[in-house]
C-alpha cells in the first residue's frame, strides 16, 4: 500500500499509465498489479513492468477488481468476471441508446373490462 493520497479525476481514454500511477491510483502494491496482469485481469502495452503502460479503462478495471475484492471478500477471479459482466452491460446499454425507442402500444377502447 502506498502513502499517498489517491487522486480522483477524469481521464482521457488514451491515456497511458505506468505500473506505479495505477498502483498509487489503487492504493495497492505494484505486485497486486503485476498478478492480475498474469491472470489476465488487466491488460497491458509492453512486455516487461517496467515498460507497462495501462488505459485508463484498465485503470477503471483495477480499481473495480479491488474494490469487490475488498468490499465483498470476493476471490480475484470473481471480482474479474463481476467487473467483465459490468462492462459487457454498459456496452449493451450504450447499444441499446443507439436505436429508437419504440412507442407504447396505446390500449383500444375495449380492452381490459370485463
Amino acid at each position: 500500500m502506498h502513502d499517498q493520497p489517491v487522486l480522483i479525476g477524469t481521464l482521457l481514454e488514451d491515456a497511458c499509465l505506468t505500473l506505479e500511477q495505477v498502483s498509487t491510483a489503487c492504493a495497492v502494491s505494484a505486485d497486486w498489479i503485476v498478478t492480475q496482469v498474469r491472470e489476465g485481469h488487466l491488460r497491458t502495452l509492453g512486455d516487461q513492468p517496467s515498460q507497462w503502460r495501462f488505459s485508463s479503462r484498465e485503470l477503471w478495471r483495477a480499481r473495480h477488481i479491488r474494490h469487490l475484492e475488498t468490499a465483498f471478500d470476493a476471490a480475484p477471479e470473481l471480482a474479474a468476471l463481476v467487473t467483465d459482466l459490468m462492462e459487457e452491460l454498459d456496452r449493451l446499454r450504450a447499444q441499446l441508446q443507439r436505436f429508437p425507442h419504440p412507442r407504447p402500444l396505446s390500449r383500444s377502447a375495449g380492452e381490459g373490462s370485463d
